[in-house]
């Protein structure tokens, strides 16, 4: 029994976890969620900047009239002290724009509040206001230089005022410079934060390009292996059909039955052939897996049977083939392609019967291979197709070059020469 409710601890505490998180989202943010992010937030871009600093005036007027009413720093003031000190909180309303102009309006008033001996306590809260946005929105320089000026003025008003007063305002100074540097501090901090909101989505834009860039490559990836899926298997089907519509009506007498059943079993076996590459092709598509799931690549063990194929199509293939360096999987399949489509387009273009001869070996740190066929290629002036393109796209999948055209004494040829050791970066 304890064992069975230990184990349902970790499923009850997470299910209070989503239970909190679900109030949280309908409740909003909390209150210390809400002060970090004003924090963080530059101050000229935040929402309803003007509504919230005309309360914040009206707030700082009341804390000035009270501390007038009830704070004993030099006599209350008079109707025009009154009128001074309420005018001095109203530039507040636009800080946000024009800190320098607002702190320099607001001196403009404050200093006769001073120099007639009012109550010199109460305009202190607005003044530092002034003096935080002045710090929090502009540069260190300009931030020091301002407030050396604001301390001038404010010792040569009071020294016209009383000497006492100038020297308790020169005491109390540091409560001016704390607030400048408060100011400049936190001005570095959202600076510091931006760059890091910078950096994250900077990075995000990144992830989400490679993303596209390696869906891109695979949709390429993909559409070469169909071309050359395809095209070689209706190449062969088409070839073999030919054969048996031949030996039909060549001498319907005398129909040779075996050679027909040689055909058609050759077409069978070429459609169950390329099914079984079509479906492993789609796989691909169907994977939820990881992204860089391509299954299983055709390899240089294969090449025996792309031979077979073209002979069976009519070619009569002469392979040399010398290979004693297992080449990496990616140019393996590259080769494989490659000379797949060479042995379609000979079968294709180079008329009936052609003589191909298929030459592949290894060289120190290259795999080179050669297609020749006696044919004459490509019709001149037809449409053409995407089967040279994709070859060399292969090639240079894997860092490697192709060569294809006709020879100077007649047939076709393609040679390329792939790298057995794939750099970084190479596909």
């Amino acid at each position: 029994m304890t064992r069975s409710v230990l184990g349902a601890l970790p499923s009850r505490k997470g299910a209070l976890r989503h239970e909190d998180e679900t109030v949280q989202q309908i409740t909003g943010p909390r209150l210390g969620e809400r002060i970090m992010a004003a924090v963080n937030r530059d101050p000229r871009t935040a929402p309803h900047g003007t509504r919230n600093d005309a309360l914040l005036a009206v707030a700082l007027a009341a804390v000035a009239v009270c501390a007038g009413l009830f704070i004993d720093d030099g006599r209350r003031p008079d109707a025009l002290g009154w009128t001074l000190l309420l005018a001095a909180h109203v530039p507040i309303v636009w800080r946000r724009r024009r800190p320098l102009l607002v702190l320099a309006a607001m001196v403009a008033l404050i200093a006769p509040y001073h120099a007639l001996d009012n109550n010199h306590a109460a305009p202190t809260p607005v003044a530092y206001v002034a003096l935080y946005t002045v710090a929090v929105t502009g540069r260190p320089l300009r931030t020091v230089l301002t407030g050396a000026v604001v301390l001038s003025v404010s010792m040569t008003v009071m020294l016209t005022v009383n000497a006492h007063r100038a020297l308790e305002l020169l005491q109390t100074s540091g409560w001016i410079i704390a607030v400048l540097f408060c100011g400049i501090d936190v001005r570095y901090y959202r600076q510091y934060v931006a760059s890091i909101v910078e950096r994250a989505v900077r990075a995000e834009r990144t992830r989400e390009e490679e993303a596209r860039r390696r869906v891109a490559e695979e949709r390429l990836r993909i559409a070469r292996d169909l071309h050359d899926l395809l095209a070689h298997t209706i190449t062969l089907i088409g070839v073999q059909t030919s054969v048996a519509a031949h030996v039909l009506a060549a001498d319907p007498e005398r129909l040779d039955r075996e050679s027909v059943a040689k055909s058609l079993d050759d077409i069978a076996e070429t459609c169950r052939t390329a099914r079984g590459e079509l479906r492993t092709t789609l796989e691909v598509l169907r994977e939820h897996g990881l992204p860089d799931t391509r299954g299983p690549l055709p390899g240089l063990d294969g090449l025996p049977d792309l031979v077979a194929a073209a002979r069976l199509a009519g070619a009569r293939v002469e392979q040399d083939l010398r290979i004693r360096t297992e080449p990496p999987p990616a140019v393996g399949a590259a080769a494989y392609r490659i000379v797949q489509e060479a042995l379609t387009n000979a079968v294709r273009h180079a008329g009936p019967e052609p003589a191909v001869r298929l030459r592949l070996y290894d060289e120190p740190g290259a795999l080179r291979l050669a297609v020749i066929d006696d044919g004459t290629g490509p019709t001149p002036g037809g449409t053409p197709g995407f089967g040279l393109l994709g070859m060399r796209e292969r090639a240079r999948s894997v860092g490697g070059t192709l060569d294809a055209g006709p020879r100077p004494d007649g047939g076709f040829e393609v040679t390329a020469a792939l790298p057995l050791t794939m750099g970084k970066g190479t596909v």
